[in-house]
């Protein structure tokens, strides 16, 4: 289906359903990253916990931005 016949409101809606998929995968990968560092940390392997901490911080990040694009189009959304 094009994008002009759907109503804004439907291509919104639209839109956020497929952050909020990413947001939620996003969050799996982080969760397995925590779990998978912590792990290798207590067994000793101290160098784990700088690499894991960034790419920690760079999911964290992506999310933000993400969420920053859920509310940009809610508020896109209402107008109409």
């Amino acid at each position: 289906m094009r994008s002009e016949s759907q109503p804004p409101r439907q291509r919104g809606l639209t839109a956020i359903s497929g952050a909020m998929a990413l947001i939620v995968v996003l969050l799996v990968v982080q969760i397995w990253l925590l779990t998978a560092s912590l792990e290798s940390f207590l067994a000793g392997h101290n160098s784990v916990a700088v690499p894991a901490a960034i790419s920690s911080g760079v999911i964290l990040l992506i999310c933000v931005g993400l969420y920053i694009f859920i509310l940009r189009v809610d508020v896109e959304v209402q107008r109409y």
